[in-house]
């Protein structure tokens, strides 16, 4: 006799790349669907290929650095077409043997949903499918996610997957449930209204170093260089009085202290959104730290939001520069002018914040940069009063600068997402020699 409700293993595959690193980076959509699943009664399995709290993970230091880390990695060979580049390749994440280990302790579920971040990282999808497939043979697989919304086509071809679903999955979730096991689940949220959501399943994971906290989503901009508007058409933010429940929740349930803003544009509309957020937080009294290593829109930093950020307990702040070439960024994006960068320098100083608080990321590799282009900005950022951060320009399909990307790089970018790996910096004819990188990190330490 069938199961009156099905089950479902959500999987959050490996890291493939020369380096990964746990900045905040969590599968905030996987647990959002994981939470949405379980409001409708649907039992949940859950695997994190990068969990670097697992039971039988021996990683000294794991609960330092406010919860960020290392992943556990394993040296594996390079790709194919990146042969050439002198650096070793690893897989980010569990042992190959823990993850099928785990997978067998697993009942058999009805459908397996993967999700996907980085385009370039496709290969740790193909593999967590692979080890999948061979211990659930006849189950339907889903991929979503990142890779699978911009190189759709590739996806379905390479990554494996019986179904890769586009878009937003929220939305949808009831209805692929209903595909893929037969059971048509009566919706109990509104897709629409995000603060009818639940809160993401973060409890799936085996410790809570940290919460991601999302606000909005989408973003009014359209850089260039950025997909949030091919990826979240919509624009849609939460009431500030259920993002603060948010934070308290996590706070009090989970003794959770460190929160970081996923936002793309999490100052925009400020009077209406981030202003009663902090005054909502500083209200009830919450002891707790927070992050932003989504850049926030320079524009958008006054001196009042700056002493409400500083007051209601922010750490870190990122912000988004990209180039000290303020004139002639208009192709890039049109969210900063020399002016207002400084201004918002001086406006989170005068708050309390610190230099080494105030990061700036600047990006190195776009098309056509020069090594000059990158020391200014490093120097401007230097001189403004804050930290520069290198940020590695990765091309991304369906973006304004993807065709100038295309044309500048050494590699074949639109036949394999694998050579838009920001790493090797991709769109550069000539790659900036590793003598030279390591020159530009002194430059900013000293």
């Amino acid at each position: 006799m069938r199961k009156n409700y099905p089950h479902l293993l959500l999987v959050n595959p490996w890291i493939h790349d020369f380096a990964a690193y746990d900045f905040w980076a969590k599968p905030m959509g996987l647990l959002q669907l994981a939470a949405i699943l379980r409001a409708h009664d649907v039992s949940i399995s859950y695997i994190d290929c990068l969990d670097r709290f697992h039971p039988r993970s021996k990683a000294p230091g794991t609960r330092k650095r406010r919860g960020r880390g290392a992943y556990l990695k394993t040296r594996i060979p390079r790709p194919t077409g990146l042969k050439d580049v002198p650096r070793y390749f690893s897989r980010y994440g569990l042992p190959l043997e823990w993850f099928r280990e785990d997978l067998s302790k697993i009942p058999q579920p009805d459908a397996v949903m993967v999700t996907s971040l980085m385009t370039y990282w496709y290969p740790g999808v193909q593999e967590a499918i692979q080890q999948i497939r061979e211990i659930f043979l006849d189950t339907p697989i889903l991929l979503g996610g990142i890779y699978a919304g911009l190189c759709r086509e590739h996806a379905s071809k390479q990554s494996g997957a019986d179904l890769v679903v586009t878009g937003p999955g929220e939305g949808r979730v009831l209805d692929l449930v209903a595909d893929t096991t037969g059971l048509t689940l009566t919706s109990r949220f509104d897709s629409e209204d995000l603060d009818t959501y639940p809160y993401p399943a973060f409890d799936l994971q085996h410790w809570i170093p940290y919460v991601p906290i999302l606000t909005s989503r989408g973003c009014p901009f359209a850089c260039a260089y950025c997909a949030s508007h091919y990826l979240n058409p919509k624009r849609m933010r939460r009431s500030p009085g259920s993002v603060v429940e948010e934070i308290r929740y996590w706070h009090q349930a989970r003794s959770v202290v460190d929160f970081a803003f996923y936002d793309d544009a999490l100052l925009v509309n400020a009077e209406n959104h981030i202003v009663p957020i902090l005054e909502g937080i500083m209200d009830a009294g919450l002891h707790v730290r927070f992050h932003t290593p989504n850049a926030l829109h320079v524009r958008e930093v006054t001196s009042e939001i700056a002493r409400l950020m500083y007051a209601a307990g922010f750490e870190s702040i990122r912000l988004g520069v990209e180039t000290a070439a303020f004139e002639e960024r208009g192709h890039l994006d049109k969210k900063i002018t020399e002016g207002e960068f400084l201004r918002c320098i001086q406006a989170l100083k005068s708050a309390g914040f610190h230099e080494k608080q105030i990061g700036a990321y600047i990006l190195v590799g776009l098309p056509g940069q020069s090594i000059s282009d990158v020391v200014d900005t490093i120097m401007a950022v230097k001189s403004a009063g804050a930290l520069p951060i290198m940020a590695y320009y990765t091309p991304i399909p369906h973006t304004a600068l993807w065709e100038e990307a295309v044309a500048s790089s050494r590699y074949d970018l639109a036949s394999d997402p694998i050579f838009t790996n920001n790493a090797i910096l991709p769109c550069q004819k000539e790659p900036f020699a590793w003598e030279t990188l390591k020159r530009l990190k002194k430059l900013i330490e000293t």
